[in-house]
């Protein structure tokens, strides 16, 4: 069994997240979330679904990308 690196959870069914050549093991999505997921340089919220990307940061939307004055960015639908 292993063990999950964000709760210490020993889970017979952990699955590993394969990122930017290291290997991090979860025993939930949950626990992969809490770790993975970028956070918004604006709202500071976990950013679960696409977000954008500017000048290097990350926001989870065209709004929050552009209350922190970045220009251009709009959201698809």
């Amino acid at each position: 069994m292993a063990r999950c690196e964000v709760c210490g959870n020993e889970y017979g069914m952990t699955f590993e997240v394969h990122a930017q050549g290291a290997v991090h093991v979860f025993d939930c999505f949950s626990c992969a979330i809490h770790r993975m997921a970028p956070i918004c340089e604006h709202c500071r919220c976990q950013i679960i679904g696409q977000g954008v990307e500017a000048d290097g940061k990350w926001y989870c939307g065209a709004h929050c990308s552009r209350s922190d004055g970045k220009v251009g960015i709009v959201d698809r639908v």
